[in-house]
């Protein structure tokens, strides 16, 4: 019999309405069938061209020829090697003096003798301690947000190396800094957002976070974090991380709330509360996905609609370096064809309802709308890859931190990832940017402009300048 049982599309049975397991895919850029071998591992040793460059002259001791000869004469020099040096981390403290001065004129002017002596005094302005009363400094965060968020260190165990630099202190007080500091980077977080939401296409995300310390919740209880991010075809990069309480399509809908363009997701039913101004487009990497595992299992019915899926991302790759208008013709030109081919083929299977193969032509079927709309859209992906790998770092991440003991700390989480993943995405590096955010915002008033941040986003040519001096 043809699948087409809408029993399958209840809430009960769907096959959309789990969040995917980030991190746990099965690949989605194989062109045959067959999974391929790993590729064999390489020595081969790159550098990045962008490296500092120091040059280095190896003189004669004695400045005499190997004959003994003085009076040698310089006539050149001759290459003969490079290596890369490391500098390793080290700590030094900072005592900040304010300069006092006095103004002789200022003196002179002064009538009344009681206020001869402290008349014409004064000092040279110190920017505000990052954290009053702390040792904290922009380098020092810096560095901590770098390690946990980037290289994935948590913070207990960023101690005993803070110890050999010769800095004491607890788990609680690095927290503390991360969770203030993040409120401070609140209005540069609510920029990006602000910005996402003014583009005409966008990605989402979504995977499960916990919270130990969460009003009303069980410390086991399952807490999220969303991610929206633009296209990769887009210059201005932002990846943004949001935490909330649950997965429902309220948040969504708060999420993108003022949105008015296409958004790339998965077919989790939550998106369906979003507003009618904001068009829903689908992912054939999830729809690959669920045929590859049905092939794995040995269901040779699977085969042909993922050789059919294969040829769709082969072609996908090849286009990707094209602009948008190329790319949505080659789409509506050729991968309109094998993309009809496809369901075509659907609807000649016969199989099982709860099979493998059953589910993944059900979640097919259920998104065929949305999967059509890319061919006709250049500037989204043929799949949402690029946000789920963003999710993936998310996710890494959180295997070694594991949990947020508070809302608050979740919440500081997804400022951060949002600060370090855009940066990466503009090719910043995230630890100078960081600092430099740190040096520079204090600066600001309390309640800066929108055009006050601009100069502050990851991908401001006038600050990235700043970075690279």
């Amino acid at each position: 019999m043809h699948f087409n049982q809408t029993s399958l599309f209840k809430e009960e049975n769907s096959v959309f309405t789990e969040p995917e397991q980030t991190g746990e895919k099965s690949d989605t850029s194989t062109d045959q069938v067959q999974p391929k071998k790993k590729a064999k591992k390489t020595r081969k040793e790159t550098l990045n061209p962008n490296l500092p460059v120091r040059i280095t002259v190896k003189e004669s001791k004695d400045h005499r020829c190997p004959k003994g000869h003085s009076g040698i004469i310089t006539v050149g020099k001759k290459f003969v090697r490079e290596e890369l040096r490391i500098i390793p981390a080290h700590a030094y403290v900072e005592r900040i003096y304010t300069q006092t001065y006095k103004c002789k004129k200022c003196i002179e002017s002064v009538e009344d003798i009681e206020d001869l002596i402290n008349s014409g005094l004064f000092q040279a302005d110190v920017p505000p301690a990052l954290i009053p009363h702390s040792l904290a400094s922009a380098s020092l965060i810096a560095e901590v947000a770098y390690r946990k968020f980037v290289l994935d260190v948590p913070l207990y165990r960023q101690l005993p190396e803070l110890r050999q630099l010769g800095y004491q202190t607890s788990e609680a007080t690095l927290a503390n800094w991360m969770i203030k500091l993040a409120e401070f980077l609140m209005p540069l977080y609510n920029e990006l957002h602000y910005r996402l939401l003014s583009y005409k296409e966008l990605q989402g995300d979504e995977t499960p976070f916990q919270v130990l310390r969460e009003d009303g919740k069980s410390p086991t209880s399952k807490s999220y974090i969303w991610l929206v991010t633009t296209p990769r075809k887009l210059s201005e990069q932002v990846v943004y991380y949001a935490y909330s309480p649950t997965r429902s399509g309220a948040f969504a809908q708060k999420l993108y709330q003022g949105f008015h363009g296409v958004l790339q997701c998965d077919g989790y039913s939550g998106y369906n509360l979003l507003s009618d101004c904001i068009e829903r487009t689908g992912c054939w990497a999830h729809v690959r996905r669920k045929f590859y595992d049905a092939f794995k299992s040995h269901v040779k019915d699977a085969e042909m609609p993922l050789k059919l899926l294969n040829r769709m991302f082969k072609l996908e790759r090849e286009w990707q370096p094209l602009s948008p208008k190329a790319r949505r013709k080659r789409r509506r030109g050729q991968l309109k064809k094998i993309v009809n081919c496809f369901w075509r083929l659907l609807q000649q299977i016969e199989t099982l309802p709860n099979s493998r193969l059953g589910k993944a032509i059900a979640y097919a079927q259920s998104q065929k709308v949305y999967l059509n709309r890319i061919l006709n859209n250049g500037v989204i992906d043929w799949s949402n890859n690029a946000s789920e790998r963003n999710m993936k770092t998310f996710v890494i991440g959180r295997k070694n931190w594991l949990f947020s003991t508070s809302t608050k700390g979740a919440k500081a989480n997804a400022i951060w990832m949002t600060i370090v993943e855009s940066a990466k995405a503009n090719h910043l590096d995230p630890r100078q940017y960081i600092k430099k955010l740190l040096e520079k915002l204090p600066t600001l008033p309390a309640f800066p402009k929108k055009e006050e941040l601009a100069a502050y986003l990851p991908w401001n040519q006038n600050f990235n300048q700043v970075l690279e001096a």
